[in-house]
């Protein structure tokens, strides 16, 4: 672990796992804890993971000014992390809502880029969102699930406004609805900042044209990694997202939900790696 200053002096904390060339790691929820992305289904084995807390979640500090968890905002906390580990370039890893974070942050430094990978990604730093319609029908790719029936009502009310959370569809969420799909979201209420998350999307949060104009100087090369059961993104808006980068490839792991590294780690290791290694988004 080692721990770093934002510009405005809140305190941030970084968690080392694994061995090889670092791979900088931003967490979505969003705003929780990066915790939750373990070792990234054993990718530790094979680079030296750098996950970041982001202000106000796990162990990095609460910020004097809570205006400052808008995802914009946090460009800068980003950067002090890159020249607190002292790399010119760095490869950085976003997953679901992080991904607007890496998004940002590479239009706004694109030559601080060397790869880029987006896991699942919330796309709305590049005006691309996620509807009900979507998410429905992902959820119904799962009508041979046991749990579908009680499931997917409870679903569809939520999505229309017309019925609250409810645990029951979680497994949406999961390639495979097993105990460790169970303990990982048992783990997310604690490991969550909800009024962070709250404000991370705020008003002016996002301004997709300029970021799209701006990422026109990124020469890196950019994977966008889509779980096929996955709605949010679907593989569609997963391609649609990639075609925002000048050098982008776009895979979908096969029966993978919104964490494809649980559902199948070897898969998503090779594929990652792979294209860490070689700047190519083919499985090894």
């Amino acid at each position: 672990m080692t721990s770093f200053l934002a510009p405005d002096g809140t305190r941030l904390t970084c968690h080392l796992r694994g061995m090889g060339e670092p791979l900088l790691v931003l967490p979505g929820g969003p705003m929780r804890a990066s915790e939750y992305l373990g070792d990234l289904g054993g990718t530790t084995v094979h680079r030296r993971l750098a996950l970041l807390d982001l202000r106000g979640t796990g162990d990095s500090e609460v910020p004097s000014d809570p205006g400052t968890y808008r995802c914009d905002r946090m460009v800068e906390d980003v950067e002090a992390w890159r020249v607190h580990l002292g790399l010119e370039r760095i490869d950085l890893l976003a997953h679901s809502a992080g991904a607007c974070l890496a998004t940002l942050y590479a239009a706004r430094y694109p030559e601080r880029i060397r790869r880029l990978v987006l896991v699942t990604p919330n796309a709305s730093a590049l005006g691309i969102r996620t509807t009900p319609e979507d998410r429905l029908a992902a959820a119904r790719l799962r009508k041979g699930e046991p749990w579908f029936a009680d499931a997917f009502p409870a679903f569809e009310a939520w999505l229309r406004g017309a019925g609250d959370f409810d645990d029951v569809f979680l497994p949406f969420f999961y390639g495979r609805w097993d105990e460790t799909a169970r303990a990982h979201t048992d783990a997310e209420v604690a490991q969550t900042n909800e009024e962070a998350g709250g404000r991370y999307s705020g008003e002016g949060a996002f301004t997709p044209d300029a970021t799209r104009a701006a990422l026109a100087a990124l020469t890196a090369p950019v994977l966008v990694y889509a779980g096929e059961l996955d709605g949010g993104p679907t593989p569609d808006l997963a391609r649609r997202a990639a075609e925002a980068f000048p050098d982008a490839a776009c895979v979908v792991q096969s029966g993978a939900g919104h964490y494809p590294w649980l559902d199948d780690p070897q898969w998503f290791v090779s594929t990652v790696v792979g294209f860490l290694d070689r700047g190519s988004g083919e499985p090894r």
